[in-house]
């Protein structure tokens, strides 16, 4: 007969984790005071649904824009059919961008 997994965290670590982390303080430092892996507590704080994920930015500080919905604007600008515009999406990104920079410019 299989045992009950005991908890990793009991209700008092959660509040706590949970309203340090409401409060600012960062994974790395609940982490480090609870003596858990950031990895444990952004997964706690997932489960709990309070943590807030980091948003990626790119090198020069953008958002990322995913190829696709840059070749689905080129696409609906140049009034392509779906199989050219799903060929586009195997273009270099950068070439894609320039395309859709010139084809925004060009509309004003």
């Amino acid at each position: 007969m299989a045992q009950a997994k005991a908890p990793n965290y009991s209700p008092e670590q959660t509040a706590q984790i949970v309203e340090q982390y409401q409060a600012g303080v960062t994974v790395e430092q609940i982490a480090q005071t609870m003596g858990r892996t950031v990895r444990s507590i952004v997964a706690k704080l997932s489960r709990e649904k309070v943590y807030i994920a980091k948003e990626y930015k790119t090198k020069t500080g953008e958002t990322p824009v995913k190829k696709d919905v840059t070749a689905d604007f080129i696409g609906a600008a140049l009034k392509l059919s779906e199989n050219d515009i799903e060929s586009l999406t195997k273009a270099n990104k950068s070439a894609l961008r320039a395309i859709e920079a010139f084809i925004r410019n060009s509309a004003n």
